[in-house]
């Protein structure tokens, strides 16, 4: 049986909300010297909503990632109770912080392409060929052209 859509519009904005209320939190509420720098990349309600993961990016090394981590397990029951009261609901999910590394993995693969593609223009110079990226579709798609115009 499909899921309701007033069900899953209620997930995302409690899921909204505790992504502004926790990001309040930690640009200056939370006072533990282990957490870093740090901002909520996004929050995932589970389906009943009994529990809640919060993804967290950091700025810094590892070090700093698994202290941010560790602080905020810590606090996470000041950080229910504080959600309780500010939103005024009865029942607030089970929090769980994950560190959150899409964007560093997403500029370790931009930087890779980077130099994927310096390396292929280099060597395009090198053996006299011109640098032309195109897909089979776009090649397919010039030959059709070409016949169009010829015949």
């Amino acid at each position: 049986m499909p899921e309701q859509r007033a069900k899953t519009y209620h997930r995302g904005r409690v899921a909204s909300t505790f992504t502004e209320e926790i990001t309040a939190m930690l640009e200056g509420e939370l006072s533990d010297p282990r957490i870093a720098p740090c901002h909520v990349t996004e929050v995932v309600l589970a389906p009943g909503g009994k529990s809640c993961r919060v993804f967290i990016a950091v700025n810094g090394n590892e070090k700093e990632e698994e202290d941010t981590l560790a602080g905020l397990m810590t606090a996470r029951g000041y950080i229910r109770t504080e959600i309780r009261y500010r939103m005024g609901v009865r029942h607030v999910p089970e929090l769980t912080f994950a560190i959150d590394r899409s964007e560093k993995v997403n500029a370790r693969m931009d930087e890779l392409f980077g130099r994927m593609e310096k390396r292929k223009e280099k060597l395009d110079r090198r053996t006299g060929q011109k640098a032309v990226a195109s897909t089979p579709a776009e090649d397919t798609l010039k030959d059709r052209t070409q016949e169009k115009h010829s015949g």
